[in-house]
């Protein structure tokens, strides 16, 4: 394999700000570590918590110039002398970069500790499979870890229909769950080709009624992607000893209704995958091969852009202009 150039592009900030301090342009290739890969970057996604990093909105140790970019899919350059399990050539992901210091992956080249390398498996395109790293990992983590869900429960996920909506529905079904989801009337259909069981319209005003008659023994697993976490709504649909997902809503100061929550044993778990172990990242890691070389992870892209728009890519992620993944591709080779 080629070696790499003294240079690469990449896509960094100075400060912390707006997506438009988002600078495109040349940074030195980096040099691994003893037990780190030095990938050549295909396809690169942006994720809502790339934009927290960037603004400064989630505090984390961010070195500059600092990449942005968490997740990537690329090629095996080289890896340092106590990386025995990589080769040149080979394919491989990562989900866990551009936080706690590391340096991210929008760029030509990126260093990532061997620990936190995954192979691709065989067939699987860069760009369907960087789509779904952040969000599959994010669902498994909640499902397993946080929820304990098991096989037989009702798991029922609020906005469905969204990047880590799609994902834990899928990652549900996977695991034996029976899936009530809650979407537009318009992403209805996709909620149901995913495997949801059933599919209300979150606009409707009998929502609470609705939800109930589609779990007459109550809901063992809550995962609220609204961010507004409104636990006078979920609670009473709640199972006994069911469990509450909280993992978005930065702003949100919801009212807590005690006389729900404890007396039927149920618990608010909430999570961040920025904190997630290792051990944790290969578990979740695992199941997002698995469902890769089956085909088992779907999700939908909105846009793709060159990375040297990755401002741009930043901004409609924060505008919500656009529905569904929003892609960043690398110059190629």
């Amino acid at each position: 394999m080629q070696s790499p150039p003294a240079v690469m592009t990449a896509a960094y900030i100075t400060r912390h700000g707006p997506a438009d301090g988002i600078v495109a342009g040349e940074l030195p290739v980096p040099e691994p570590g003893p037990t780190d890969v030095l990938v050549r970057t295909e396809a690169l996604v942006v994720n809502p918590v790339d934009t927290f990093v960037r603004s400064g909105a989630y505090r984390t140790h961010t070195p500059f110039p600092f990449v942005v970019g968490r997740d990537l899919v690329g090629t095996v350059v080289a890896g340092g002398p106590g990386v025995a399990e990589f080769r040149p050539g080979d394919r491989v992901w990562c989900n866990s970069l551009g936080h706690g210091g590391r340096q991210g992956s929008f760029a030509e080249y990126a260093v990532v500790s061997a620990e936190r390398l995954y192979r691709l498996p065989e067939g699987v395109s860069p760009e369907t499979a960087v789509a779904v790293l952040h969000t599959a990992a994010t669902a498994h983590i909640g499902l397993f870890r946080e929820g304990r869900v098991r096989a037989g429960e009702t798991v029922l996920v609020n906005g469905a229909a969204g990047g880590v909506g799609s994902s834990v529905v899928q990652v549900a079904v996977s695991a034996g769950a029976r899936v009530v989801a809650t979407a537009s009337a318009r992403d209805a259909g996709w909620c149901r080709d995913l495997g949801a069981d059933v599919v209300v319209d979150y606009r409707d005003p009998d929502l609470a009624r609705l939800i109930e008659d589609a779990a007459p023994d109550g809901v063992d697993l809550f995962w609220d992607n609204s961010g507004e976490n409104r636990f006078d709504v979920s609670l009473p649909l709640m199972a006994h000893g069911g469990r509450v997902i909280v993992m978005s809503g930065l702003g949100s100061r919801p009212v807590l209704p005690v006389g729900e929550l404890y007396p039927r044993d149920l618990s608010i778990r909430g999570f961040a995958i920025s904190n997630a172990s290792i051990s944790d990242l290969k578990s979740a890691a695992r199941t997002i091969n698995s469902l890769l070389a089956r085909g088992g992870l779907r999700t939908r892209v909105g846009a793709t852009l060159p990375l040297a728009e990755a401002a741009e890519a930043h901004r409609l992620q924060e505008s919500r202009e656009v529905r569904g993944r929003i892609l960043v591709l690398p110059p190629r080779l």
